[in-house]
């Protein structure tokens, strides 16, 4: 499995900045503790080490044996030096947290330990266990079409900032030309930049996929059937930008509710899918509501459904949710920039008019349509105008993004912008 990564891989990744970066190195600042968790694959690793050149941290990993063997018993030892230190795949070593814990007791110095963590159900137990109050989180996620293009700074801040429609227009970004069907296929792993053969691309997305199923599963749970496993997988990806249907789930699967719910589960620990909550006035309902689920990576799932390129994906039955699929993981890669971090959800209301992202932050809401074809009418912006005249105090406007090239006033409440003005 690993060496069918290693094959791909002969060729030195591209390197790329991201947009991350710079909050986790505020963070240093601010506490002992920083954690950077994620999916496999998302370049934790290189983003540490590309921090311990930039300010001289110490580093080690625990994905060798025997440094994860004294990790495990004799953790204190690994502690020993002067300076602060990271700790790659920190979750293979519970035992060093508690170490950490007691070091951090002793001297508070900002910054002293960076830990990474690829699956993350045993770091984060034993982080919220060991170091509430200690520690700070980042999450990296697979690249946004800006990093890819070397732009790691997002678009989204100063629009959502505006107090009205009109300065909302008047700071949208110059349009550039995105093609969102080719930027859905070539996903946001980093490992893949630069990588365009079809063959290499498969062979490096079975590699992954398998070793997801045979070690981080080994790791956070003991699933005896991986090809039941799989076939979850395989149904949730269809399931991409709908209302999460466990139970008709389960029922395509030949599984138990049950199971199916704790493999789901899963699914969402290990970065895998992304639930997106309702959106209600009242945030008890978000609690009990049905999400809409989301993949990790975009060319990660439609390598999953056997989606290879353009033609395939036309194909498919609901095109544009690959679309919302990317404006999300964009906003994601955002949002862990900003400080405190606005919230995502979806809205549908009883009588099932729809609203694909709200964005809330500082107590104000931001509805975002988003539209695949080149051409919007002001019919694709009644809900937002519907969203907005129910909240007048705290939705000032809304966006529908779309495939075409002009920026305008759409509707009372909404602006067109391009897809190429954010993405």
């Amino acid at each position: 499995m690993r060496a069918i990564i290693a094959h791909v891989m002969a060729k030195p990744p591209t390197p790329v900045s991201r947009t991350v970066l710079g909050d986790v190195e505020r963070r240093l600042q601010a506490l002992p503790v920083v954690v950077l968790t994620g999916a496999r694959q998302t370049g934790k690793t290189t983003l540490a080490r590309e921090l311990g050149a930039r300010t001289g941290r110490r580093f080690i990993s625990l994905d060798p044996l025997e440094t994860r063997e004294q990790a495990r018993k004799s953790p204190a030892s690994l502690l020993v030096g002067d300076g602060p230190l990271t700790i790659d795949e920190a979750q293979r070593a519970p035992e060093l947290l508690l170490e950490i814990k007691a070091a951090v007791d002793l001297d508070r110095t900002p910054g002293r330990f960076l830990l990474t963590g690829s699956a993350n159900l045993l770091l984060m137990k034993e982080v919220s266990d060991s170091l509430a109050g200690r520690a700070v989180y980042s999450t990296l996620r697979p690249l946004s079409e800006r990093e890819r293009r070397g732009e790691p700074q997002p678009r989204w801040t100063d629009l959502f900032a505006a107090p009205t429609l009109a300065a909302a227009l008047e700071r949208i970004p110059p349009h550039s030309a995105f093609d969102w069907r080719r930027a859905a296929l070539r996903g946001g792993m980093p490992a893949l930049v630069g990588i365009d053969d079809p063959a290499q691309r498969r062979l490096w997305f079975e590699g992954y996929v398998d070793t997801y199923l045979h070690r981080d599963l080994r790791d956070l749970s003991q699933i005896s059937d991986l090809s039941a496993f799989r076939r979850v997988i395989e149904l949730a990806t269809l399931q991409t930008g709908g209302l999460l249907n466990v139970a008709q789930l389960a029922h395509d699967a030949g599984l138990s509710r049950a199971t199916v719910q704790r493999w789901l589960a899963l699914l969402e620990i290990s970065y895998i899918t992304t639930p997106v909550p309702p959106y209600f006035e009242s945030r008890l309902k978000r609690l009990v509501k049905t999400p809409k689920l989301y993949a990790l990576d975009t060319a990660l799932a439609l390598f999953i459904l056997g989606v290879h390129d353009v033609e395939a994906l036309e194909r498919l039955r609901s095109v544009g949710v690959w679309l919302e699929n990317l404006v999300l993981n964009d906003l994601l890669v955002w949002r862990e920039t900003q400080v405190p971090r606005p919230e995502l959800f979806h809205f549908r209301s009883h009588d099932r008019y729809e609203i694909d992202f709200v964005v809330e932050l500082d107590r104000r809401a931001i509805p975002i349509e988003i539209k695949s074809s080149e051409r919007v009418r002001v019919d694709d912006a009644s809900g937002i105008d519907r969203f907005c005249s129910e909240l007048p105090d705290r939705a000032p406007f809304g966006l529908v993004l779309y495939s075409g090239s002009e920026a305008r006033q759409l509707s009372e409440h909404a602006l067109a912008v391009p897809l190429g003005c954010v993405l």
